[in-house]
């Protein structure tokens, strides 16, 4: 496939051998047809958040599938994992950008004959800037990115998880979430869905045992800036610049959504600040707060 690459490491490993199967009778040939690992598979796992997400999940000794674009990255990444924790990595090279992308993962997973027991959509990119001035390509891959395709994997994956009524899905929201953000417009709605989809989608979930997890982290130490062309007086204007205001580590982002998903929640935001912010945003209106974000925003930026 077209901006479509795949690799995994040799899983049979954790397989029976053959000679236990033929011993008890079992055809080797039909067991491993009818054999699916349980795997949990996260988008934008070669950076940032998703890389500690991954990290944190290998120490629990949970298999995994990697979806990035970055297929050396990955192969590297999956490698070590295996030679670290001795669990399955595998990966799935591909832009969730393009529209296809979704489906051609799904088909993947049942080549492979994974059951997918998380879902965690944590693949993401921003933008800042006036509206007009952005490229209007970049914009609507955002919203591939950032909708569309968590929208398709999660409806490609569900059904599974419902036949099973077992199964886990993370949507990764933002602080943005919670509030229209001038500069920086397309990106929080963007966010705003996520967060609306994905608590709808909680209850639709809850007489199936399925859990629905949205998990919300604010200003974070990563590549996010560089990669959504926020930075210098942008990243100021937006109060997103990493060196002037409180972030996290994607580690510690990492630890607070395993925290969360330890302890059933169906909703969390990471950070102590972050948590306060989210409950004084819902006492003010909007207006008050965009224009007081588009004030400071052209205050800053000097525009």
């Amino acid at each position: 496939m077209d901006e479509f690459t795949s690799i995994s490491t040799d899983f049979q490993t954790q397989l029976p051998d053959i000679w236990i199967l033929q011993s008890v009778g079992i055809t080797p040939t039909l067991f491993y047809k009818s054999y699916r690992m349980k795997v949990t598979l996260i988008t934008g796992a070669s950076g940032g958040i998703g890389e500690a997400i991954v990290n944190r999940l290998a120490e629990r000794n949970q298999n995994l599938v990697l979806v990035a674009r970055n297929s050396e990255k990955l192969e590297k990444q999956c490698r070590k994992l295996k030679e670290r924790f001795g669990i399955s990595a595998q990966f799935i090279a591909c832009d969730l950008s393009k529209p296809k992308a979704a489906f051609e993962i799904f088909e993947e997973i049942q080549i492979r004959n994974l059951e997918i027991e998380m879902l965690i959509n944590n693949a993401g990119i921003g933008s800042g800037g006036e509206f007009v001035s952005i490229s209007l390509k970049s914009e609507v891959d955002l919203l591939q990115l950032n909708i569309l395709s968590l929208v398709a994997l999660t409806h490609l994956f569900l059904p599974s998880m419902l036949k099973e009524r077992s199964g886990t899905i993370v949507n990764i929201g933002s602080m943005a979430a919670f509030m229209p953000v001038p500069y920086m417009a397309t990106y929080a709605a963007s966010k705003a869905f996520v967060r609306s989809f994905t608590q709808a989608l909680t209850q639709e979930c809850a007489p199936h045992n399925l859990k629905v997890l949205l998990f919300c982290p604010g200003l974070t130490k990563t590549n996010f800036n560089s990669a959504a062309g926020i930075e210098n007086e942008k990243a100021i204007g937006l109060s997103s610049d990493y060196n002037n205001s409180p972030a996290q580590t994607p580690q510690q982002v990492a630890d607070e959504l395993l925290r969360a998903l330890d302890k059933g929640k169906h909703f969390a935001i990471s950070g102590r600040l972050n948590r306060i912010s989210a409950a004084i945003l819902t006492l003010l209106p909007n207006t008050f707060i965009t224009s007081n974000i588009a004030r400071m925003y052209r205050k800053r930026s000097k525009i």
